[in-house]
């Protein structure tokens, strides 16, 4: 009993390192380099942005790629954590989070395909501000299609939420926090794909719910593991 212990708390640990390696890297992305570049509605002043700062833009590439391999490595520890609670569910969480993972890897093709067009490696027949037009349409597509991915950031919490409320060796407050920030990823994306009017009474409400499942696992890992009673395991 005391090895299996010291193995889920060793596991846990794992987790929670991945899991704050990654709001590290989705902060620097989403937070950071994308309020340092994008200008809303203005593609000259987001091409300025972009060739003032190409070293910035590109480091948000490249920690987009880090991230996501960060995800894959955390979801992977989490089935090792939790597919004695519910195989079936573990499997359908790594799914969740396997799916998105092409995607991410196009859209990031999209930023690379803008910067060429900004620095005027392509479309060089283009006039200068169809040029910037086309590039800020590539960037939009890529914000836009993350917005979309947020069903499956939401999609992929609900079974990860489930098996913590399962698994008895962590307080099953923090399984129901992490389904809540699920269908909260869910709403948010919805509502930008039904409703974009409305997604600014939606966001930050929604941000905040995501922020307290996913921030409050995290901290559960890293500082306690799991509980020193795990005789309540499904």
């Amino acid at each position: 009993m005391e090895h299996q212990l010291n193995s889920l708390k060793k596991t846990a640990r794992l987790a929670g390192f991945l899991y704050l390696l990654l709001i590290i890297t989705g902060v620097y992305s989403i937070m950071f380099v994308s309020s340092q570049i994008n200008v809303q509605g203005d593609a000259a002043s987001t091409a300025k942005n972009i060739l003032a700062n190409e070293f910035l833009f590109r480091t948000g590439i490249f920690n987009d790629f880090i991230s996501n391999t960060i995800f894959v490595l955390l979801v992977l520890v989490l089935y090792r954590l939790f597919k004695q609670v519910n195989e079936r569910q573990a499997k359908l969480m790594v799914a969740l989070v396997i799916v998105q993972i092409p995607a991410v890897f196009i859209m990031e093709a999209f930023n690379i395909t803008s910067l060429m067009i900004y620095k005027g490696e392509i479309l060089q027949t283009f006039e200068l501000n169809q040029r910037q037009d086309i590039a800020k349409l590539f960037l939009e597509i890529n914000e836009n299609g993350m917005v979309a991915l947020e069903v499956f950031w939401g999609l992929w919490l609900i079974p990860f939420g489930q098996l913590v409320y399962k698994s008895g060796f962590i307080p099953r407050i923090f399984g129901i926090l992490l389904i809540i920030a699920g269908i909260a990823y869910i709403l948010d994306s919805s509502t930008f794909m039904l409703f974009p009017n409305y997604r600014a009474f939606v966001s930050r409400p929604a941000l905040l719910l995501v922020a307290i499942g996913e921030v409050s696992i995290t901290l559960w890992f890293l500082i306690k593991g799991v509980k020193n009673n795990i005789s309540t395991i499904e």
